[in-house]
């Protein structure tokens, strides 16, 4: 079928009432089968056994619309594990967590079936995906000023918006990678994570810093009207950081990627790539100092 053909109507996921996948449509424009990767910089760049990564991956499915319906979704999939490909492929090892420690989420729709690098780090990952430690395990016995976690990554995909940024354990997490001068690593809806480092204070710790998000204004307007989403979302992530006072640097979808201090970020999935990259530059400059 031609683009001109394919639905726009969100398609109906039958595991659960009135939820939705996105519709054909949508998937045509924002899927495909590879991703821009072209190869890896730091390849065995740290040796040292230690230095791990902390994702904090959504055990969520299902975001309730404003309309209420919902949204069958998870952790984006490239977003998630092309920036680990690089970091792993430098050298650095993965601990997954998610808040309960029940299994991560992830949409598969949008999982680039050709993509080796992506399809080697998923299968690498898997069962730590299928059984994940709880972010309570993870504060109670593996943080502090010792701990082995390098840096905290949080992947994008709407489900992101479920639980996360609500979350005192997220919160914890992020505090203590502030004072710890630890990397916090995220990208196009990961960065809701960060509303959750303001809880129980008056002044959130990241106000200042300058970000890249996924824009709200598409998610308002051209991802309702092709059906990527089935509603309205109640939680628009750029205003609600802004109104924390952190500073969005895009406002539009082009795979920008931006540093400031050891808070990393990018716009969307097709910063992915270039995510990683800049992740496993600052992190290898970091083991290497």
């Amino acid at each position: 079928m031609s683009e001109n053909e394919l639905s726009k109507s969100p398609t109906p996921d039958p595991a659960e009432d009135n939820a939705f996948f996105p519709s054909a449509y949508s998937l045509s424009q924002y899927t495909s089968e590879r991703t821009d990767f072209g190869g890896v910089k730091h390849a065995g760049a740290y040796a040292g056994g230690r230095w791990k990564i902390l994702v904090i991956a959504t055990d969520e499915r299902y975001l309730l619309m404003d309309n209420g319906t919902m949204f069958s979704t998870g952790n984006h999939p490239v977003e998630m594990l092309l920036p680990l490909h690089h970091l792993m492929a430098a050298g650095f090892d993965v601990d997954v967590a998610t808040i309960t420690g029940n299994p991560a989420k992830l949409e598969l729709w949008a999982m680039p079936g050709k993509d080796d690098a992506v399809q080697q780090t998923y299968a690498d990952l898997k069962p730590k995906l299928k059984e994940p430690l709880s972010l309570r395990e993870v504060i109670a016995d593996r943080l502090g000023p010792d701990s082995d976690y390098l840096a905290v990554f949080i992947p994008g995909g709407h489900g992101a918006e479920v639980g996360i940024p609500f979350s005192p354990e997220v919160g914890q997490v992020l505090n203590w990678a502030l004072e710890n001068d630890k990397f916090v690593i995220t990208l196009c809806h990961g960065p809701a994570s960060l509303l959750a480092a303001a809880i129980g204070t008056t002044e959130s710790p990241f106000k200042g810093y300058s970000i890249c998000v996924f824009p709200d204004a598409l998610d308002k307007g051209p991802n309702k009207e092709m059906g990527y989403i089935p509603g309205g979302l109640r939680l628009f992530i750029g205003e609600a950081l802004e109104g924390q006072g952190l500073k969005v640097v895009n406002d539009q979808m082009t795979g920008q990627v931006h540093q400031d201090r050891r808070l990393l970020t990018g716009d969307s999935p097709l910063a992915s790539n270039n995510l990683g990259l800049l992740a496993a530059d600052a992190l290898t400059e970091a083991v290497s100092a």
